[in-house]
């Protein structure tokens, strides 16, 4: 998965996880996906229900060695002509 950025929230536990992602999508564009690295298993419950209260896009989680690399698409922003 191709990522913008990547945002390690390792050894950080809820609600720093979200609350750091909600802070580095806003420097994203619209589109932009973001990796966040997190050992609390918590994400796994919290970043669904996150994206879906904020309009972003919950991709997928993969844990790996302990690790869940989460995938997080920062939703399009329409501009009114």
């Amino acid at each position: 998965m191709i990522s913008a950025k990547t945002l390690d929230t390792v050894g950080l536990y809820c609600p720093m996880p979200i609350i750091l992602t909600s802070q580095k999508l806003k420097e994203l564009k619209g589109g932009d996906i973001l990796e966040v690295l997190s050992d609390d298993e918590g994400i796994k419950k919290d970043m669904p229900v996150w994206c879906k209260s904020t309009g972003n896009e919950f991709i997928q989680i993969i844990e790996d060695s302990g690790i869940y690399k989460v995938y997080v698409r920062k939703v399009a922003v329409e501009t009114k002509v």
